[in-house]
């Protein structure tokens, strides 16, 4: 029974099964699996080239693929593409919206779409203005806001109909830091109400903030499929390291035979950096610093995990 209700859940969110599209001769997706659950972030991380907008247009019924399955929230988008969008939620990279329409109005017509009832319409649209805090812009036009304030509106416009599937691209792109920080926290929060997110973006650092789950694709194919927490304790990530005595540090490092280089940042007291080591062995290096007397100030990762393995997949295009 377990594993039945498990297996219908998954079914809910987006799954991808030997998955082939060419343009011509081009391939652009060879192979590629995968699955966004419901309940979690999933992210989808590649180079350019890797296929990643493809396989979301396929997704977003924009696109049919030439072959392989694909569901999501359990409907099969070239058999039911009305039924997919009625249940999902799509957020392109780039994307065009009706300059003279007010900012309630833009909304109002995708909520008009997907046949909101009118009693419930403004309610929407005024909730969805307070989430993306655009409520004193509600009666300006479109043109008026900012390339960031237009994406943030953009998100407002795919969560119109409260989707059970949520499809991004590059949703960071023109976003401020503030932003960003609130993208975040309205994607968790989806997620924590079951929604199922899949998220293509380069800005690494912040995936790994958002995300449950992360599949690396390269050449049209899937290349691993994480939990971020497995990853997170499997990868390999270099460090940086301060004391208040850097010569004492130094002799510790050299004792354990760690090769240490000096920062980059220069300075006295900037640090060393160390190594790529796995989370267990920065601790047990960092117990073992402390238990030696050195009297350290800062013992940090450089960049973050999901950067790394990123980098070390992409190794050979430089």
């Amino acid at each position: 029974m377990q594993a039945t209700q498990t297996s219908e859940r998954t079914e809910l969110g987006v799954t991808v099964n030997d998955v082939w599209r060419h343009f011509g001769t081009v391939p652009a997706l060879s192979g590629v699996t995968l699955s966004a659950p419901p309940g979690q972030v999933t992210a989808l991380v590649g180079p350019n080239g890797a296929g990643k907008t493809t396989l979301l247009l396929i997704l977003a019924t924009l696109l049919t693929p030439d072959r392989g399955d694909v569901r999501v929230a359990g409907l099969d988008p070239r058999r039911d593409a009305d039924g997919v969008r009625s249940h999902m939620g799509w957020m392109p990279d780039a994307f065009g919206v009706y300059d003279q329409l007010t900012v309630r109005e833009y909304l109002g017509f995708f909520g008009d779409a997907y046949r909101l009832k009118r009693g419930d319409l403004a309610g929407r649209v005024d909730e969805l203005l307070m989430l993306i805090h655009l409520t004193e812009y509600g009666y300006q036009p479109v043109h008026v806001l900012s390339r960031g304030q237009k994406q943030r509106l953009a998100l407002a416009r795919a969560l119109i109909h409260r989707p059970q599937v949520l499809l991004l691209d590059e949703p960071a792109s023109g976003l401020d830091p503030r932003s960003r920080v609130e993208l975040r926290d309205i994607l968790r929060g989806l997620a924590a109400e079951g929604a199922a997110v899949l998220v293509s973006s380069h800005i690494l650092t912040e995936l790994e903030e958002i995300a449950d789950r992360v599949v690396f694709v390269a050449g049209g194919r899937t290349v691993g499929e994480h939990t971020m927490a497995n990853l997170t304790r499997e990868a390999r990530t270099a460090y940086r390291v301060r004391a208040t005595d850097s010569a004492a540090l130094a002799a510790a490092l050299a004792e354990r035979g760690v090769a240490a280089t000096a920062n980059g940042n220069g300075g006295h007291g900037a640090g060393v950096e160390l190594p790529p080591m796995s989370e267990e062995e920065a601790a047990d290096l960092l117990a073992a610093l402390v238990g030696a007397g050195v009297r350290v100030v800062a013992f940090e990762p450089l960049g973050s995990q999901l950067e790394s393995i990123y980098l070390t997949m992409t190794e050979e295009r430089r």
